[in-house]
């Protein structure tokens, strides 16, 4: 549904090494800050490229994990990527994409048919071969994998919550974020395609109709009761080229500013906190984190 490496480095599928590896190099000159190239678009080709830079890694990605936009852990070196490792993550609960992973499969074999054997149910060619509505789940259940990793790397200040109940499993709310920059409500979405902001929401072909950030804002209004806490923000976290820009902030619902993220630009939202809201620390997150922690249910 969005840009697949393939795409972002203008190659075919069946493009050798060389060439995939020559495309690379060729995107990266012509995308580079320093040369007057479009920032999004250079972080694009790195992520692009740290898909199918080894043999590896492009067989995972061509055996399923390529079907949409699971594109956005930014690209680091080897030696990066190994100090990054040793550095303590932010606590986490839940298994992020779990649901709907399984949920994927169940529809799956519903569409195929009693009697019917999948041999792989992840295979892109199989999959792009099912409606919409199947193709979007799977591609939700790589967003939130692609958001749990981002998370991870906030650090021990962070604690996260993956694949919160709010009673009905396809009301759940994808990641519950705590940290100095406020409690954060939020779902991780891929549309398949571009989407803009009109009056406080997101529209677009690609959502057929649906309002995520009211939606989530419902959501979210359920588990403040349950829990008797406050958010800070509701965030839709989208890929890169979903947006034209790496942060929109649409307005408030109760007091919890609403945004619309990109992946790559994440952890920096989280790090940073939101315009004009109070950090909070000491007493204050310790209560927080102890509230959510004994009341959070998971789907």
């Amino acid at each position: 549904m969005s840009a697949s490496p393939y795409d972002v480095l203008g190659v075919a599928v069946s493009a050798t090494h060389d060439e995939l590896r020559r495309a690379f190099r060729k995107a990266l000159r012509e995308t580079h800050p320093d040369t007057g190239g479009d920032p999004g678009r250079f972080n694009a080709v790195q992520r692009a490229w740290d898909h199918v830079s080894t043999a590896e890694k492009r067989a995972a990605y061509d055996a399923g994990r390529g079907i949409h936009s699971d594109h956005h852990e930014p690209f680091t070196t080897h030696a990066a990527r190994a100090r990054q490792d040793t550095r303590p993550k932010a606590r986490s609960h839940g298994h992020p994409g779990g649901w709907r992973r399984e949920r994927f499969l169940s529809q799956l074999r519903e569409w195929a048919g009693r009697g019917v054997e999948i041999a792989d149910p992840y295979d892109p060619a199989f999959v792009r071969t099912a409606p919409r509505e199947i193709r979007h789940t799977l591609a939700d259940a790589l967003a939130e994998e692609s958001t749990a990793r981002t998370l991870s790397s906030l650090g021990i200040g962070y604690t996260v919550w993956h694949d919160v109940s709010t009673g009905d499993p396809e009301s759940k709310i994808d990641h519950v974020v705590l940290g100095p920059s406020g409690l954060f409500a939020m779902l991780s979405e891929d549309f398949g395609g571009p989407v803009r902001v009109r009056k406080g929401e997101l529209i677009g072909e690609a959502l057929m109709g649906e309002r995520p950030l009211h939606e989530l804002a419902t959501r979210a209004k359920v588990l403040s009761r349950q829990l008797r806490v406050r958010f800070t923000g509701l965030v839709v976290v989208l890929p890169d080229d979903a947006l034209d820009e790496p942060m929109i902030q649409l307005g408030s619902v109760r007091g919890a500013a609403t945004i619309a993220v990109t992946q790559s630009y994440l952890a920096m939202l989280l790090r940073q906190g939101i315009p004009g809201s109070a950090l909070i620390g000491g007493n204050e997150l310790f209560d927080v984190r102890t509230r959510v922690g004994d009341g959070v249910r998971f789907v």
